[in-house]
């Protein structure tokens, strides 16, 4: 039976990187030798580096003020990162709370830095985006989560405002186009948009670089990746090689622009379905509904074992909403194909007719 994976990370991938992935494992390029085995700073290894950097620059038209980085420890690592490299010691820093992510990003630099939580959608259990107003012109810059996947919740307009902007933008990366002229920071987990698990991207405005006043420990420096050229240590070899395996079929797709199409077209029809179906609701403001990751609800829960049992019988894989929400989640990353959507609607057609008969 095919399965239709909506898992939320780590995320479904295109079967091609699966398959060609799979035998990089066994013979690398004809080598005799495992992906898994060759030299981090081998001509092959470099060229794998060197080409996913590449790819993801094409895709995102990052520019030369840019660096791109593949870097471990996840986005997690990168909220402490982000506020020990782009924060000046004794300065403020700004924060939008917008889900549990953003919040832990938040703490994080709460631990460095004079970091200010200046909106917050906690009063709604993070189900809306909150505005805000105040100036921020005392603050070294403004941090978001672009797409927040536990509540289904995303900016479709960056912020505006007069500082720095940081995101992380972990889920819906490759899903929208980016004015990096606006970031110091963009950060992203591989593990939804980008590849498999073990690696994190970090796309970092080198002029703003060494501005902090800190003695950052050199792992934490973004400034040392840079110019260490991405192998200040031992990178993770195999998850940038499925990145960049997996970027190549982006390209092949048609970029950027093309995922986001197809996310809109993709989001589109299930939203649709959870409207119009008397036995679901959605969770998230429709004005700020995710294009990336759908969270709805049933309208009485004592059909949730038979609805489970239909996504079951129909390979439908890992539509469980998270523990703070409940409920179900569908994560619609860039690899997942429409039919897939498709068969989740049927689904919940399927549940609306038993139900009604």
């Amino acid at each position: 039976m095919k399965k239709h994976n909506f898992c939320s990370g780590p995320c479904i991938l295109p079967s091609s990187v699966y398959d060609e992935a799979s035998r990089g494992i066994l013979n690398f390029n004809d080598s005799g030798l495992s992906i898994l085995e060759i030299s981090h700073r081998s001509v092959a290894f470099q060229e794998i580096l060197q080409g996913a950097r590449n790819l993801l620059k094409e895709l995102l038209q990052i520019p030369d003020t840019h660096s791109v980085l593949f870097l471990q420890g996840g986005a997690s690592l990168q909220f402490s990162m982000a506020a020990m490299n782009f924060s000046r010691a004794e300065s403020k820093t700004a924060y939008l709370d917008t889900g549990r992510w953003a919040k832990k990003a938040f703490e994080e630099a709460e631990k460095l830095n004079l970091a200010e939580v200046i909106a917050t959608s906690v009063d709604k259990n993070y189900t809306y985006l909150p505005e805000f107003f105040k100036p921020l012109g005392k603050f070294d810059y403004l941090h978001f989560t672009s797409n927040n996947t536990i509540y289904g919740t995303q900016y479709q307009e960056f912020p505006s405002c007069e500082i720095p902007l940081i995101a992380d933008m972990s889920s819906d990366i490759l899903t929208r186009e980016i004015d990096f002229s606006r970031f110091n920071l963009i950060y992203a987990g591989a593990q939804k948009n980008i590849g498999a698990a073990g690696s994190a991207i970090a796309i970092v405005n080198k002029e703003a670089l060494n501005k902090h006043g800190r003695n950052i420990p050199s792992y934490l420096d973004y400034n040392m990746h840079v110019e260490e050229e991405n192998t200040f240590n031992t990178p993770p070899v195999f998850a940038i090689y499925t990145a960049y395996l997996n970027l190549k079929w982006l390209k092949n797709q048609g970029g950027v622009l093309a995922m986001k199409q197809k996310s809109k077209e993709k989001s589109q029809l299930l939203y649709n379905e959870i409207d119009r179906n008397s036995c679901f609701r959605g969770t998230a403001a429709k004005e700020n509904r995710s294009k990336v990751n759908v969270t709805f609800v049933l309208e009485n829960k004592v059909h949730q074992a038979e609805f489970d049992e239909i996504c079951q019988a129909n390979g439908i894989e890992n539509i469980k909403g998270h523990r703070t929400v409940g409920g179900y989640r569908a994560s619609l990353y860039n690899a997942l194909p429409i039919e897939s959507v498709q068969a989740l609607v049927n689904a919940m057609q399927e549940l609306e007719k038993k139900i009604n008969q």
